[in-house]
């Protein structure tokens, strides 16, 4: 879990870099959290060998449904940072109902895909699956708290 602050650091750093070079960057450290994020799952999961494969395939396919849709939230975070300076009462409401929207999002996959894990492993590993996924995902949201400004209208 500490690799996955620092990578998260990283990852969010990768805001003040600019145009291509910046979605180069931030692709690169989707990846590498990607990585760190799968290992830390498995040290926490301990799976007998009848759970593990289809368990990875589960995952593997999460992950990619869910990387779709975090591509909305970067969309937004990049859209509110281009627009920060003239941020109009008009924009801040499409900002925000679009957070409410990633959000919705995120909890009807996470809704989807609890159902489907409980058919392949026991509830209570799901349930830890999960809650380990929301331990990270609140040290992301920890991260963007205190890397995105709070909005001002102009």
């Amino acid at each position: 879990m500490k690799k996955l602050l620092s990578i998260l650091s990283i990852l969010f750093f990768a805001t003040a870099i600019y145009a291509q070079a910046q979605n180069d960057y931030l692709e690169l450290a989707r990846d590498v959290l990607k990585t760190e994020k799968k290992t830390a799952i498995a040290e926490l999961m301990h799976f007998t060998e009848a759970e593990s494969t289809p368990f990875w395939e589960l995952y593997n396919e999460y992950q990619g449904k869910l990387y779709l849709v975090a591509n909305k939230r970067i969309a937004l975070i990049k859209d509110f940072a281009d627009n920060f300076e003239t941020l109009s009462d008009e924009k801040a409401d499409e900002l925000w109902l679009g957070s409410m929207s990633y959000a919705q999002a995120v909890l009807k996959l996470e809704k989807q895909y609890y159902k489907k894990f409980k058919k392949i492993i026991p509830a209570g590993k799901a349930a830890r699956f999960f809650q380990a996924e929301n331990k990270i995902e609140t040290m992301i949201d920890a991260q963007l708290a205190l890397e995105i400004p709070l909005i001002e209208t102009k």
